[in-house]
This record gives C-alpha cells, sequence and structure tokens, in this order.
C-alpha cells in the first residue's frame, strides 16, 4: 500500500543525501523551509522531529498543500461527495473487473462498510474510503497528523495559513483521472492493505530518525509505478508550486512550506526543480 499512500500525499519523506525531514532555501532577506509531512500518526506516536519544530518556531508563516482549515470545511465535504460520485447512473461493480470487485467486497467487510454503501463512488474515492478506514483501524489519528499539530500551533500562536492549491483543485485531480488509472489505484489499494501497519511504521521510524537510505530504498519501487499516476499527482503539481515557492524566497518574513509523498525528491521533485532554478536546499539539523 505504501506507493498509493505516498502519492496521494499521505505520507512524507526525505532525501537519500541527507539526515534531515526539513530543507532550507535562503532567499536574499529570508528562508523558506520544505518539509515532509505525516498526515496520520498514532495517537501515541504524536511527538514531530526536532527539525519541523525548529522551522515552525523560525517561520511566520504556514504554507500546505491545502489550506487545512479549507480542507475541514462542510463546502469542502460536500465537495468531496460530488465529485467522488457517478454522473452517469454507473456503479461501481460496472466500473471494475468482477476480480478487483471481489477483493473491494472482502476488504469493505473487513472493515465494517457495506459495499452496496460504495456502490454509487468512482473508484478512486473508493480507494481512499478503504485507506481511511484501515488507517483508523490501525489506530493512526488524522487529528495528530504533521499538518493538523502544526495547523492548531499556528492558530494559538496567530500565524497565517496559505495552501499551494485549493481543496476543489486537489479533489479535481482525482476525480479526472482516467477510467483505467482509477480502476489500478483502486487495485493496488485492495492488493496492498494487508502491508498497511507494518510498512507505514517502517516508513515513520525512516522519517522521524532522519535515516534518508532506509526510506529511499522502501519507497524505490514507488518511482516506477503507474508513470501516469505519478505525473499527475506529484510531478504536474510541483512545477505549479514551485514558482509560488519562489516569489516566497522574495519576501522579507520566513515560510515553512509542508508538502506531501515524493514531492521533495526524485526527477521532477521540488528539490530538483529548486537546483534547476539555482538555488541551494540545505537540510536543517
Amino acid at each position: 500500500m505504501r506507493r498509493w499512500l505516498l502519492i496521494v500525499g499521505l505520507l512524507g519523506c526525505l532525501d537519500a543525501q541527507a539526515q534531515s525531514p526539513v530543507w532550507a532555501l535562503k532567499g536574499a532577506h529570508n528562508t523558506v523551509y520544505l518539509a515532509g509531512s505525516v498526515h496520520l500518526l498514532k495517537k501515541d506516536d504524536t511527538n514531530l522531529p526536532p527539525a519541523i519544530d525548529r522551522a515552525y518556531a523560525s517561520s511566520r508563516t504556514l504554507v500546505m498543500e491545502v489550506d487545512i482549515d479549507e480542507v475541514d470545511s462542510p463546502a469542502a465535504q460536500a465537495l468531496l461527495l460530488q465529485k467522488g460520485m457517478f454522473a452517469d447512473g454507473s456503479t461501481l461493480r460496472d466500473s471494475i473487473s468482477a476480480a478487483s470487485y471481489e477483493r473491494v467486497v472482502a476488504e469493505a467487510t473487513r472493515l465494517g462498510m457495506p459495499v452496496e454503501g460504495l456502490q454509487q463512488f468512482e473508484p478512486w474515492a473508493v480507494a481512499l474510503t478503504l485507506t481511511q478506514l484501515e488507517y483508523l483501524q490501525l489506530g493512526f489519528d488524522p487529528d495528530e497528523g504533521v499538518e493538523r499539530q502544526l495547523g492548531r500551533r499556528a492558530h494559538a500562536d496567530g500565524k497565517h495559513i496559505q495552501g499551494l492549491e485549493t481543496i476543489e483543485q486537489q479533489i479535481g485531480i482525482l476525480a479526472s483521472l482516467s477510467k483505467d488509472d482509477q480502476a489500478a489505484f483502486l487495485e493496488q489499494t485492495v492488493t496492498d492493505m494487508h502491508d498497511a501497519d507494518r510498512e507505514t511504521q517502517q516508513i515513520v521510524a525512516a522519517w522521524r530518525s532522519g535515516d534518508a537510505a532506509k526510506l529511499a530504498a522502501l519507497m524505490s519501487e514507488d518511482f516506477q509505478t503507474f508513470p501516469g499516476l505519478y505525473h499527475a499527482l506529484v510531478t504536474d503539481r510541483n512545477r505549479r508550486w514551485m514558482p509560488q515557492i519562489e516569489r516566497l524566497l522574495k519576501a522579507d518574513q520566513n515560510y515553512l512550506v509542508i508538502v506531501g509523498a515524493l514531492h521533495l525528491v526524485g526527477d521532477g521533485g521540488l528539490l530538483q526543480l529548486a537546483r534547476a532554478e539555482g538555488l541551494e536546499p540545505r537540510p536543517l539539523q
């Protein structure tokens, strides 16, 4: 399951050259910190790495993929339901193979979700629903993820929060996936769900310790998996974000930019894009 958790941004990552989850970009009068995030942490394991705490303390504004307050709004929930449902009367059973449907039924039943309640939802929405249920059963708490923790701090400290994209744009990316990519997304999700706890704990441990070599090894197979999805969900978004990050470097205040998986590293990652623009990302120890 890690390839999908990483691609959709549930987990952050490090660069294979450093022992830190945070990178610093220097502007003329400020610093912009780039940090990988873990959107879900277990309730008994919620402390953030010291580098993230230091970057937060040094920054006046938090920049997330999407403003966390927007994610929690009733309008966002309504939009997710609207975009996630079939508009042409199709059903989940009709949209994926019989073998894949049987696996979805088995996993939904195991997680306590009646499959009939999923029939009107497109495969990408079903994949996210099953993933969320799996993580809740494993003891992961979305309220204790990096963004939500820092969002609560920012509200208490009077710091500003802004997004690199809107929730409508983010949902639109998933909703616009082709039928084949959606089916592949769901198939891979249900195939790998039983390894979710072990693999996620390995990745979180590597993230916490800054063991970049371990994390790179865990993720190595993910870079070549479903390149169409990778471009739509990762590299295309990075290219849209990079000009925004460059504008932040022209300000006179520090920013902490928090992004999800695969957005920092690899071909088309933000660190590579920054270096191509003549910037020099430095790991924050």
